[in-house]
């Protein structure tokens, strides 16, 4: 009876608020985001400097995920690295990760936002000077270990304590920023690695981190966890610091209390009661995506450019920079799309996208294995990866981390947080380990197979993904929820 009289009085109020502002809870179409009657505004220079301390960490994020590439020779020649044990080394990021994203989104529930952040940067700049001074195999693992625990915690509070930040007018252009830091970071990586040895890429890499560390002392803790966890007089100096000392938040605040207080009186969820069937479609959005997004070969695609290159009879330094580039305008147009075209749409196009550089890619190994068309098997390759660069970045390669952050409801948002991100970081683990053994069986059908996974992944964003742009956290998540109760 409780939950009922909660969630009919939850509806009202978004039925209201739907007729007030008229709300587009379905549409995909491009447009701007439409007038609400509260949390839409401009973004206070609080929120915008906010916002980029907490990109600081996606920046960090970028470098973490480059520094193994332009930093293999030197460490192998300098330590005398096996490439058995550079390949452990650059595999333990991963390894770390997954244990980061379990654990991510627990401490982010009984820590804060803010507290979790700090203690992970702290962990990535331990992890940065161990790699930068280490004198063996062991103390390289141990720091890229440190670093992939940080991050894979990071990857998931960032984007939701941004969310939780932001007007919803906002909130996709602000959390679009994800991707487009991660990939300068990724670049940035690229090019300093070419000039300087690897222990000084180390030390270079710890400069984000640290930059994120300092400027956590300055900005708020996220008012949505404050008013879970009850600190009133908190939640409300929290709210007004971001909106503005003049902006009448009244109307926010009421709405995040009751969402809040009305889901606490549905249940205080655990680990197991994410897997309710309330919760099934946000669940499965949200592994969905996040599976989409790693078992399409994201991974082999950014760990193996300069050997698919090689293997395709092109140019890798030519063609690794050319990948690397494309990343950047492509998160730029994605975060200026994000509030316009929706969610839904950029991933749509993104995933067809995505699935036509594969096809490109799978056809231009199988005709140099039939050895037809030979002299046009590089360039086809290289189109290929470049196809598939400029799409994947145009959406599904920073938009599902956005989706995560908005789709799961504050009581269960810790655990579900936690199974998407642990599932990410494995999948990702799993496609860096399968390419080599299944190029070596077929260079053609492993790119074939991600061009079937991007295909199937289309047809569940058509099918089941939601859009969400133009509508506060807790309108999304109380649509969702219902669906299936």
């Amino acid at each position: 009876m409780n939950e009922g009289l909660a969630a009919s009085s939850l509806l009202l109020t978004e039925t209201e608020i739907k007729d007030n502002s008229s709300i587009d809870f379905e549409g995909g179409g491009c447009g701007p985001p439409p007038a609400s009657s509260y949390s839409s505004s401009s973004a206070t220079a609080v929120t915008v400097f906010s916002t980029l301390v907490a990109l600081s960490s996606s920046f960090a994020y970028g470098v973490a995920i480059g520094y193994s590439s332009p930093a293999e020779s030197g460490i192998m020649n300098d330590l005398g690295l096996s490439m058995a044990e550079f390949t452990f080394f650059g595999s333990t990021l991963t390894i770390g990760g997954v244990v980061g994203a379990i654990a991510s989104g627990m401490i982010a529930d009984s820590m804060g936002r803010r507290a979790v952040m700090w203690v992970s940067e702290t962990f990535c700049t331990i992890g940065w000077l161990t790699i930068a001074f280490s004198k063996g195999a062991w103390q390289l693992d141990i720091g890229r270990l440190l670093i992939g625990f940080g991050v894979g915690v990071l990857c998931y509070v960032v984007p939701v304590y941004i969310a939780e930040i932001t007007p919803k007018n906002l909130r996709g252009q602000f959390t679009g920023l994800v991707g487009f830091f991660s990939s300068c970071g990724f670049m940035l990586t690229y090019f300093i690695g070419s000039i300087v040895s690897w222990r000084i890429l180390a030390l270079v890499g710890a400069i984000p981190c640290l930059v994120h560390l300092i400027g956590l002392f300055f900005v708020p803790e996220s008012p949505r966890w404050l008013a879970k966890a009850g600190l009133e007089i908190e939640f409300q100096a929290s709210l007004q610091l971001l909106r503005g000392e003049n902006a009448d938040i009244s109307l926010e605040a009421a709405n995040i209390k009751d969402y809040i207080e009305s889901v606490e009186q549905i249940s205080k969820a655990g680990c197991l009661d994410i897997f309710q069937l309330k919760y099934a479609h946000c669940l499965l959005v949200g592994v969905g995506l996040m599976l989409l997004r790693e078992s399409g070969g994201l991974k082999a695609f950014t760990f193996y450019t300069s050997f698919i290159l090689d293997s395709a009879g092109f140019s890798s330094k030519i063609g690794s920079d050319a990948y690397g580039l494309l990343q950047i305008p492509g998160c730029a147009v994605c975060a200026l799309l994000l509030d316009k075209c929706g969610r839904r749409l950029l991933l749509m196009v993104s995933t067809a996208g995505s699935c036509f550089g594969c096809f490109l890619t799978g056809l231009s190994f199988f005709l140099k294995d039939l050895h037809w068309w030979e002299e046009a098997a590089p360039i086809l390759a290289l189109t290929g990866l470049l196809v598939f660069s400029s799409f994947l970045t145009l959406g599904v390669s920073g938009v599902p981390w956005i989706i995560v952050s908005e789709i799961f409801p504050i009581n269960i948002k810790g655990p579900a947080g936690s199974l998407v991100y642990s599932v990410d970081w494995f999948s990702s683990w799993v496609v860096a380990y399968t390419f080599n053994p299944l190029f070596e069986w077929s260079s053609a059908g492993i790119f074939f197979m991600y061009t079937i996974i991007w295909a199937v992944g289309l047809v569940f964003i058509t099918k089941l993904v939601p859009e969400t742009k133009g509508r506060t956290l807790e309108e999304i998540q109380a649509s969702i929820t219902q669906l299936l109760q």
